[in-house]
């Protein structure tokens, strides 16, 4: 398929580690063949998820963020291959459709210096450029009936899943952001800091609410734009939910529900809202992962839960001890949402 490098049976074989007395999830999990029609396999299938890896830093990078959140794909994978088939889960209810192919990118992303001009320029060149493939792969796969799983990328790549997500419904949809930054700066070519600023100025993007705000890091012009757009964005803040509990963490997950809830919306989590887990802009405070497996949970419950996308994960960045313990988290909120929306 062009743009995408499929996911293959062997592949499969090669990254499950098969243990006599159990099925791992590898076992089980489904691929969509190469001498086929992907999509109209990926519609009968008997899979309800379909996942794909977007494996580049280039929109971290012409954010002057820390690349590394191109390793979060491969990561994921050997974690969720390796999990259990069992009564709570089983591997049969995820397909596994492959990468986008952005090795040629990422590669001329290693040569542009961000701070010039004109390697920034080029490197918003090459966001846009997967901007369009990773809308296309969304919205084929909500074509073919099923619900996508994103992993990977810096969170510029939220503009590709709305946009993908609006033209297979045919509106705008809503979105909710479970992360410590809004990613509402201003357009001023696509880095991964105004992904829902693009995809809101373009009409793809309804009503969007982001979820844990953290006060120290978002800026006085970002907070005047949200006021400016108040009846369609909306927020909380880490500190008030949190540290001066001026808010219910549960009460708020219903408020957001009750602003993005009545259309197809998306659900974006950004690890480094999380304490400690390695990312471009990893924070020693934050929402629990207890808390953001409930967050995942609950809307991933909701009909009109339209995907999930994990994003800014950078194993890379961590210790060479704990560098797997990312993909594992990543692992623990993909099942949890495919627990939460699959019928089983």
């Amino acid at each position: 398929m062009e743009n995408i490098v499929l996911f293959t049976v062997n592949d499969l074989t090669k990254y499950t580690s098969q243990r006599s007395g159990e099925v791992k999830f590898g076992e089980r999990i489904h691929t969509a063949p190469t001498e086929t029609d992907i999509w109209e396999h990926i519609k009968a299938d008997e899979a309800e998820f379909v996942m794909f890896g977007i494996p580049e830093d280039i929109g971290v990078r012409a954010n002057y963020g820390r690349p590394g959140a191109a390793s979060a794909w491969e990561s994921a994978l050997r974690s969720i291959v390796n999990l259990q088939h069992n009564k709570f889960l089983k591997g049969n209810k995820l397909l596994i459709l492959g990468h986008v192919d952005v090795a040629e990118a990422m590669q001329e992303a290693t040569m542009l210096d961000a701070a010039t001009k004109e390697g920034r320029k080029k490197l918003s060149e090459l966001v846009v450029r997967i901007d369009k493939i990773v809308s296309h792969i969304v919205c084929k796969i909500l074509l073919a009936g099923k619900t996508p799983i994103i992993i990977g990328g810096g969170h510029n790549n939220a503009y590709g899943n709305i946009k993908g997500t609006a033209l297979a419904k045919g509106k705008p949809v809503n979105a909710i952001n479970f992360d410590a930054h809004t990613d509402f700066r201003m357009l001023e070519g696509r880095h991964s800091g105004n992904g829902f600023t693009y995809a809101y100025e373009e009409g793809f993007l309804k009503n969007y609410f982001i979820f844990g705000l953290h006060e120290n890091y978002t800026s006085k012009a970002v907070m005047e734009t949200i006021k400016e757009n108040h009846t369609r964005i909306k927020f909380n803040t880490y500190e008030q939910i949190a540290i001066r509990e001026e808010k219910s963490f549960t009460a708020e997950i219903i408020h957001a529900l009750n602003f993005i809830g009545d259309a197809p919306f998306g659900v974006e989590i950004d690890l480094d809202s999380l304490p400690n887990v390695a990312s471009s802009a990893m924070t020693p405070a934050g929402f629990s992962v207890e808390k953001a497996r409930k967050f995942i949970h609950f809307m991933g419950e909701q009909e009109n839960a339209a995907y999930l996308h994990l994003c800014e994960g950078a194993p890379d960045l961590g210790s060479d001890k704990n560098s797997h313990l990312t993909g594992k988290l990543m692992a623990y909120l993909v099942t949890d949402f495919m627990k939460a929306k699959s019928k089983m």
